[in-house]
């Protein structure tokens, strides 16, 4: 519980914050708050300190294990910006002016948000579905004609849509995400490994988009027609549809196929051609700042391609209860999130998931090397766990777009298996030749995405088997 002094001290600061705000203006505050000292109440910009009565317990406590996973995957109504329950310790929001759309937060970026070491961070994400270009960068419009209610769309997404200017959007080169951060982690220094617990994945609305959008998902049609192993007649979207030669993106052709939640399920489809399944809630983007670009839309910040820092990983297994540890190349850690998914297939054949606004909790602990508190795969590459599962990652580019984008599933998966060997002999004592048998007899690698322009791989070790 906050002492008194402490929760006046906050008020103060709050107040202060608001004054400053009004005669700086939200960016420079935000530049201005993160030289404060830890022990101020000002988290920084956006982002605000969440009320004692909510916040989640200590790390450790019966109370913490047993907060993971309440309200993910769920719906139970809407979640307007910084309304409702609040469980971090610091509340982020998806702001117009602090997100990026399309990019991801390099190494120079600067934060908006700042929390300390092993606490938590509630952020309220935002679906670039439904705001983008193609489908008219108008919400409320958009979904009025899928039958949504205005207050059931939320006010974030219709600022991003109507006001978002940090830089010049361009549907045919940038990246569809907004990327709402980054985090500075207070004592991450490069070298080190952010450990991400995901403790929360809920639903902000009751629907959902899935698209599918020409030149693009896993039966896109290529420069020289259909890819190979399948005719231009099997290609999706249909080709006859492709309208990109307008120029116009709502012309463009596009597939968006909405759905609606119902609790924990979602359907799609109507009458005998109606499909029900399960909500899987997870961020499919979390990251730390990787690219060393000082420009905001350099083509190794797009937010399309997965990197060593992780971003737009597109592992289904990463929701509520899993943790998800990062090597960390900037000062801060600079974490952030984005494509907030509620349901998503291992592969995400068409292009995206099942993409929906979500309120994510997460604490963010700091790893240092040789601690033993991170995999020692960690260190130099992605690798997460669930309660019942070690996972190893590939990646067929993990630089991304720097020199070239390669999309081979073959080398994706060859990193995977050297990954799950060098954690099986370095971290469980196990003989490389004993692993690698293991590894062929009960260990399980899946396709993360094919649709990401760097693909993935991951694995899944059973916890069980190590003993």
């Amino acid at each position: 519980m906050t002492p008194r002094g402490q929760q006046d001290g906050q008020h103060e600061g709050r107040t202060a914050a608001r004054t400053l705000v009004a005669a700086l203006g939200r960016r420079r505050f935000l530049q201005a708050a993160l030289g404060v000292g830890a022990g101020s109440a000002l988290a920084a910009g956006s982002a605000v300190p969440a009320s004692a009565a909510t916040r989640p317990a200590a790390a450790g406590t019966s109370a913490a294990r047993g907060a993971g996973g309440r309200g993910s995957g769920k719906f139970s109504g809407i979640l307007q910006p910084g309304r409702g329950r609040i469980r971090g310790d610091v509340y982020l929001s998806s702001d117009t002016d602090d997100v990026l759309w399309g990019y991801v937060p390099s190494v120079h970026a600067d934060a908006v948000a700042r929390v300390r070491s092993g606490r938590t961070i509630t952020i309220d994400s935002v679906s670039h579905e439904g705001i983008l270009e193609d489908q008219g960068r108008d919400p409320v419009t958009y979904f009025a004609e899928r039958g949504v209610r205005r207050r059931e769309v939320l006010d974030d997404a219709a600022a991003i849509a109507a006001g978002y200017s940090r830089t010049a959007r361009n549907f045919d080169v940038d990246g569809p995400h907004v990327v709402t951060g980054p985090v500075f982690v207070e004592g991450a220094e490069p070298g080190d490994v952010l450990k991400i617990e995901t403790l929360e994945a809920t639903p902000r609305v009751p629907y959902g988009v899935v698209s599918s959008r020409h030149g693009k998902g896993s039966l896109a049609a290529t420069a020289s027609g259909a890819p190979a192993g399948i005719t231009l007649d099997e290609v999706m979207p249909p080709v006859a549809t492709d309208g990109r030669g307008s120029g116009v993106p709502t012309e463009y052709g596009n597939v968006s196929v909405f759905a609606e939640v119902h609790g924990d399920h979602a359907t799609m489809g109507s009458g005998r051609g109606r499909v029900r399944f399960p909500l899987r809630t997870f961020f499919g983007m979390m990251g730390v700042a990787y690219a060393e670009t000082t420009s905001l839309t350099a083509p190794e910040a797009n937010s399309i391609p997965p990197t060593l820092g992780g971003g737009n990983i597109d592992i289904s297994h990463l929701g509520a209860g899993s943790t998800f540890y990062l090597p960390v190349s900037a000062e801060g850690a600079l974490f952030y999130v984005g494509d907030p998914h509620m349901a998503m297939g291992d592969g995400e054949v068409a292009l995206t998931a099942m993409e929906g606004s979500l309120r994510g909790t997460f604490r963010l602990t700091v790893c240092k090397p040789g601690s033993g508190d991170a995999p020692s795969v960690a260190y130099s590459y992605p690798f997460a766990e669930t309660a019942d599962a070690w996972i190893p990652i590939g990646l067929s580019d993990p630089d991304g777009a720097v020199g070239g984008q390669l999309s081979d599933l073959d080398v994706a998966m060859r990193r995977a298996v050297v990954n799950a060997l060098d954690f099986l002999e370095h971290d469980h004592g196990l003989d490389r030749t004993v692993a690698y048998a293991y590894l062929s007899a009960a260990a399980d690698f899946a396709v993360s995405q094919v649709v990401d322009r760097t693909v993935g791989v991951h694995g899944l070790i059973r916890k069980s088997d190590l003993g």
